[in-house]
């Protein structure tokens, strides 16, 4: 993540060569160049765009798109459904989420429970079900925060200052950005209270964060290392060159792009510029 953008940045076998998988080639490369405009094999397409007219009752915001994704939807919800029956064949997991976690959405604030029960019905899918299926409910809050945020904030302050004061009930990391000079942080959050803000320190030389899936505190798992190339290549990059192609360039990288990677934003604040990726990371390539 850049001060002038937000970016949101195997199975073991007993063999030595394996263990260090992640730092030898072929699963890393040095950092990569030219890969912008997208092309090749890493890149599988621009990622569809919907609007969503928040003008309109709740209950009929995601109508239009529900009924493209609801097919998709339901062949999830079939598979899970399968995978939980196969572990618990009486069915009795499924009962219980078709007749209890309907009861909880009354506690959504503002909009979202008339939203829920507006795709549940496009759908066909039980309300339960649907819970189920958009996850754990300390989960859907952080997210019902950061949708907040995005309506209602005005400045960088302000979000930062509900981002790390605002109750929560699952630990995330929130990653932000501004558009002036020294405006980007990381906040990293437990249940109670932030637990660290990471910021951008340009008279120090500290002019770009990343994030990965580890508190920046802690030394990344071996395996799962994509810190350290992101900020070599970043380095090797320098905050003068930094682009929408040299920062494609970094995260096209392996194994900062690897099989878990689905897509990549560019996001430039003070140009109101967006572009998102569908990616793929062709064979040979880290499973994470």
């Amino acid at each position: 993540m850049l001060g002038w953008s937000r970016l949101t940045f195997i199975l073991l076998s007993g063999i030595v060569t394996c263990l260090v998988a992640q730092q030898v080639p072929p699963w890393t490369e040095d950092c990569r160049k030219s890969t912008y405009p997208p092309s090749g094999p890493t890149y599988r397409g621009p990622v569809p765009w919907y609007t969503i007219n928040l003008d309109l009752p709740p209950y009929k915001r995601w109508h239009e798109l529900m009924v493209v994704k609801a097919p998709a939807l339901k062949v999830i919800v079939n598979s899970m459904k399968n995978i939980v029956n196969a572990f618990v064949p009486s069915g009795k997991i499924i009962h219980l989420v078709d007749q209890k976690l309907p009861g909880l959405l009354g506690n959504f604030p503002g909009p979202f429970e008339e939203e829920m029960k507006g795709i549940a019905a496009v759908t066909e899918i039980p309300l339960g079900v649907m819970e189920w299926i958009l996850g754990k409910k300390d989960a859907q809050w952080v997210g019902f925060i950061i949708r907040s945020v995005l309506e209602n904030s005005t400045s960088y302050e302000e979000t930062k200052n509900i981002l790390t004061k605002t109750k929560i009930l699952a630990p995330a990391y929130f990653i932000l950005g501004g558009n002036q000079s020294g405006e980007g942080c990381v906040i990293t959050r437990d249940r109670k209270q932030s637990l660290d803000i990471y910021e951008l320190d340009p008279k120090h030389g500290r002019w770009y964060v990343v994030q990965t899936n580890y508190d920046r505190w802690k030394n990344p798992f071996f395996l799962d290392d994509r810190r350290t190339p992101a900020k070599m290549c970043l380095n090797q990059t320098t905050q003068e060159n930094i682009s929408f192609a040299t920062i494609y360039d970094v995260l096209s990288t392996k194994p900062i792009l690897n099989k878990l990677t689905v897509y990549t934003v560019l996001i430039d604040v003070t140009k109101g510029q967006f572009e998102t990726y569908l990616r793929d990371c062709p064979d040979p390539c880290i499973g994470w």
